[in-house]
C-alpha cells in the first residue's frame, strides 16, 4: 500500500511539472519595422524593412534635429520619401540577406537584445535600433 501511495505521489509530481521551454518560449523577433543607426544621433537616417523590401531614408538637412523622430515616424514604406532604389531582403532562421544590387549581398546572422529593439549584425559588426524602442 505504501508503494502504491508513493508511486501515485511520484506520478502526480512528474505530470504536474511544467516545462519552462513551453511556458516561456524564446520570442521570434523580426526585422520588419523602422530602424535607425544610433538613437543618440538620429540624424543619420533610417531603414524601413517591410514585406521583403528595405527602404532607405536620410535626413533632408532642413528639418530641425529636434523634429527628426517625428519626421521619421511619419514615413511609411514606399511613400516616395526614400532614396531612389530599394533592396530586397529575406530574414530566415536569424539570417538577414539583403540584395544590395549589382551582384552584391549583405548576409549576416542577427542577434536581438532589448526585447527586439536592438538588432546586432554579426558581420559586419554593427547594430540597428528600432525607432521608438527606448533602447540605447
Amino acid at each position: 500500500m505504501k508503494k502504491l501511495i508513493l508511486l501515485s505521489a511520484l506520478l502526480i509530481f512528474a505530470f504536474s511539472c511544467d516545462d519552462d521551454s513551453q511556458d516561456n518560449p524564446i520570442p521570434a523577433y523580426t526585422m520588419e519595422g523602422k530602424w535607425i543607426w544610433d538613437p543618440l544621433t538620429i540624424n543619420d537616417g533610417i531603414f524601413i524593412y517591410e514585406d521583403g523590401i528595405r527602404y532607405t531614408y536620410y535626413w533632408d538637412g532642413v528639418t530641425p534635429v529636434e523634429q527628426l523622430q517625428e519626421l521619421f515616424n511619419s514615413f511609411e514604406a514606399g511613400d516616395g520619401n526614400h532614396i531612389p532604389g530599394t533592396n530586397n531582403y529575406t530574414f530566415e532562421n536569424d539570417i538577414l540577406t539583403v540584395d544590395l544590387n549589382f551582384g552584391n549581398e549583405l548576409v549576416t546572422p542577427i542577434t536581438f537584445d532589448c526585447d527586439g529593439g536592438i538588432a546586432t549584425f554579426i558581420t559586419p559588426e554593427y547594430s540597428l535600433y528600432k525607432l521608438n524602442s527606448d533602447c540605447d
